[in-house]
């Protein structure tokens, strides 16, 4: 019998590659694996079938991820704040993560000899594959051809005409990864530190110039609620806010950062839905957390961001952060009022049941109505009292 290989098939160009080498030269029987977090339609999916099909796979899998991707790590993102250098939504780096989990256990599942991916040996991806790969299946091979014989783009083309493969192979302008949390768009510009993507880069195009408002509904740090319409399950939430928002043309940017592999690396984005989600959050958690609760918060979430870009899902510190994460958000229920614009929003307040910035105890620079003028006089006292004693010793010192 032949040997069984799990191939992470996106149907482009390297993993068409691969599919072929795998079955025609190494000979293994190929089972093609497409993890949807988010990226494709049904009709997609169907198109993605027929591809592994016509290459000659065995069979072909496609394992709608959704649900389990925002469950084990989107909604942490969210609780957590989390934008990679104050930017980024880290869209494409927690997919991967997901995305191979899925493929290891399927692997696991069919007792598959190896596994294989079409990672170059350029980017993060090849990491966050193996690493996964290494840590759940670790007696199972790794098979990487486009990175192991270092192949051009014209030879694995060559290779798939001549094992009777005909595809589209004209090489589109920009590459385009779409999922639940964002949608990554890279091109010539991105490979440059001075060039912004043009408009006809990204995927969504501004087709309302008009404002409107839009109204999410948090209960304990998930969106429940979008202008009054309820959601079986967050996943549908968000999908119905990038739907608002990517028509304004609402969380484009260009992401500046360190790459697992030690370089600098740019990559342009737009993530309506994650974009306004974040920030929305974000402003209710401001008016329910204590003010130690939101620092806290801020350095784990840092933390948590980091690790889960460098392929670190799986360190259990992750699962004890995320414990943090879910116990912060019991208080942060209450409903965001937004307005969209072309471009940008604008978040307009909150109501909450657990706002604490409740009137009954005074309005900032206006009145107080726990303390007296007396308490604050004593209290800056005490306060000041170290920095007093400081100062008045070290008074020659510039």
């Amino acid at each position: 019998m032949k040997k069984k290989v799990i191939l992470a098939f996106s149907g482009g160009l390297d993993t068409s590659y691969c599919a072929k080498y795998l079955s025609e030269t190494l000979g293994y029987d190929v089972y093609a694996v497409t993890v949807n977090t988010g990226g494709f339609s049904k009709e997609e999916e169907k198109e993605l079938e027929r591809k592994a099909l016509n290459l000659g796979v065995k069979e072909y899998r496609c394992v709608d991820a959704q649900e389990d991707y925002y469950n084990s790590c989107v909604k942490y993102l969210i609780f957590g704040n989390v934008l990679k250098n104050n930017t980024y939504p880290l869209s494409v780096s927690a997919e991967r993560t997901i995305q191979a989990q899925e493929i290891a256990k399927y692997a696991m599942e069919i007792n598959a000899e190896a596994i294989a991916h079409g990672s170059t040996g350029a980017g993060n991806d090849q990491v966050r594959f193996d690493l996964i790969f290494q840590v759940m299946c670790p007696n199972i091979e790794i098979i990487t051809p486009i990175r192991d014989m270092a192949l051009s783009r014209e030879e694995e083309i060559e290779f798939l005409k001549s094992h009777g493969y005909e595809m589209e192979f004209h090489k589109a302008q920009y590459s385009v990864n779409k999922g639940l949390w964002g949608t990554s768009v890279g091109g010539k510009e991105t490979l440059t530190s001075r060039n912004y993507l043009p408009e006809e880069a990204f995927p969504s195009q501004i087709k309302e110039t008009q404002p409107s408002e839009l109204e999410i509904e948090f209960k304990n740090g998930e969106v429940v609620s979008v202008n009054g319409e309820n959601f079986e399950h967050s996943v549908y939430a968000i999908q119905k806010i990038e739907a608002l928002a990517s028509v304004y043309g609402i969380g484009r940017d260009i992401h500046v950062g360190d790459t697992i592999v030690g370089i600098k690396g740019r990559v342009g984005f737009e993530a309506a839905a994650a974009s306004v989600i974040i920030k929305a959050h974000h402003l209710l958690e401001k008016h329910t957390l204590s003010k130690y609760q939101q620092m806290m918060k801020s350095q784990l979430s840092d933390w948590y961001g980091n690790w889960l870009h460098e392929a670190l899902f799986l360190d259990p510190v992750m699962r004890n952060i995320e414990s943090f994460l879910l116990d912060s958000q019991k208080t942060v229920s209450g409903k965001v009022f937004v307005t969209l614009h072309p471009y940008r929003f604008v978040l307009n307040g909150i109501e909450s049941a657990h706002d604490l910035m409740s009137d009954k105890f005074g309005s900032y620079g206006e009145a107080n109505r726990a303390w007296t003028g007396e308490d604050v006089k004593g209290y800056t006292k005490i306060v000041s009292n170290s920095l007093n004693i400081y100062h008045q010793i070290n008074q020659n010192i510039n």
